[in-house]
Parts: structure tokens; C-alpha cells; sequence
């Protein structure tokens, strides 16, 4: 399984760094689970860690460094040896206003420097209350210009309407939209939605899920710990 933790806009240096050697000296001794963890920006460091644990980077911009205030290019993820990235993530999609065209850029970018992509695909309510045929259509919008044949590619589904909304979706809804992805993408796909320390381990055992991304459960650091536990053994 592929367990990942997103800290979105949380945790501090201090914080991340003793999330991570704690969660390192879980995984010295009880898991095989492929683990990512995604700190804030000003948190990235490097640290020494058993080889499936990688830190990566939430957003960076589609360049080496250049006059781009606020933004960061590979040049910063370079002296922390970061070669993973979180893109087309719902909340640079739809609270950023991120366009499918600057995320393919992005994509691009990180793809020719050989990074592990975890690219993220899911549809707002309005769209899965048309239809599920309407839904498909929109997921294979958010993947127009992106190459699905990339080696280092890790998809996430995450359902726009099931984060942080307290609605939270059924087993049906996830086995249906996976498996209809994969019937198209042979690449491992994750989940994203409300998951939690309770539900992850019945969510990592539906048919079509290689894993999950994990957002408010993921911040404190004894329930991710928790988490790897609940799912080391699929």
C-alpha cells in the first residue's frame, strides 16, 4: 500500500522534523508500506530515512529559478534532494484557481527532471450529481496534455465533495470510479476523501486502491502512525 500524508498548510520545521523521525523509527520495524509525507514548504529538510520513506513538495513552479516572487523552482528542491511533487492537488485547483494548462506545465516540468508525480484527479458535487458517465468525462478532462504512460506517475482520486465536507463516500462510489480509471490507466491509484485512522484500512481494501492521500488525519502524528499500523498487512 501507498500512504500518504499531505500537511497542506500545517505543522511546523520543528514539528515536521520530529513527525518524521518518529514515523521513520515506525517504519524501521513494522511496515512495507510505501510512505509519503508532504511538509509545508518552509519545513522541506533533508533527513535520513529507511528507503520507503520520501518527503516531497506540495507545489513548485515549472522552473529551475527565475524572477517568480512567492514561488519556488527546482533549484530550492534540489539542496533537500526532494524529487517528488504533489500536483493538480482540489485546493490548487479550485481555492487557487491552478488551470488544467499551468498544471501541465507543472507536470512537464517535473516529469523531464524524472520526479515521482502524485497527481490528483476528482470531480466537485455538481458534477457527481449528474450522472457517472459525467463524472469520467470531467476526471479524463483534469488529465487532457498529462502523459499517463510516465514511469514515475502515482494517481490520487479525490472526490472535491468528500473533503473536508463531513459528507463522506461509500464504498460503491469508490470501488466504481477506480475501477473505471484503471480500466484506462494501469498505474497505482490512490484515495483521497475523509479518510481516516477508523475508515483507512476497509477504504485500502476496496478493489481498485493502491492506497491513499491523506489530509486532517495525517497531522497529528500518533494517528498516522496508527494508520500505517491499520494497513501494513494488505
Amino acid at each position: 500500500m501507498i500512504i500518504a500524508a499531505n500537511f497542506k498548510t500545517n505543522h511546523t520545521r520543528s514539528s515536521t522534523k520530529e513527525f518524521v523521525l518518529d514515523v521513520n523509527e515506525y517504519l524501521e520495524a513494522n511496515t512495507n508500506n510505501e510512505v509519503y509525507i508532504f511538509p509545508s514548504t518552509t519545513a522541506l529538510d533533508k533527513f535520513d530515512t529507511v528507503t520507503n520513506l520520501n518527503l516531497g513538495v506540495q507545489n513548485a513552479y515549472h522552473v529551475e529559478q527565475g524572477s517568480y516572487t512567492g514561488e519556488i523552482g527546482s533549484i530550492q528542491l534540489e539542496e533537500f534532494a526532494i524529487k517528488t511533487i504533489l500536483l493538480g492537488h482540489s485546493e490548487r485547483r479550485h481555492i487557487l484557481k491552478e488551470s488544467q494548462e499551468e498544471i501541465t506545465k507543472k507536470f512537464n516540468f517535473y516529469k523531464d527532471l524524472g520526479y515521482k508525480i502524485i497527481y490528483c484527479i476528482g470531480e466537485p458535487l455538481e458534477v457527481k450529481n449528474i450522472s457517472y458517465e459525467e463524472t469520467m468525462s470531467y476526471i479524463w478532462g483534469q488529465l487532457d496534455g498529462i502523459d499517463i504512460s510516465y514511469e514515475n506517475l502515482i494517481l490520487a482520486y479525490e472526490p472535491v465533495w468528500a473533503i473536508g465536507t463531513g459528507i463522506s463516500a461509500t464504498s460503491d462510489d469508490i470501488k466504481a470510479i477506480h475501477l473505471g480509471i484503471k480500466e484506462k490507466i494501469d498505474k497505482p491509484l490512490l484515495y483521497g476523501g475523509s479518510v481516516k485512522v477508523k475508515n483507512v484500512r476497509d477504504i485500502c481494501l476496496i478493489d481498485g486502491v493502491d492506497g491513499v492521500l491523506i489530509g486532517t488525519a495525517s497531522w497529528i502524528k500518533e494517528d498516522f502512525i496508527q494508520i500505517l499500523e491499520n494497513t501494513k498487512d494488505i
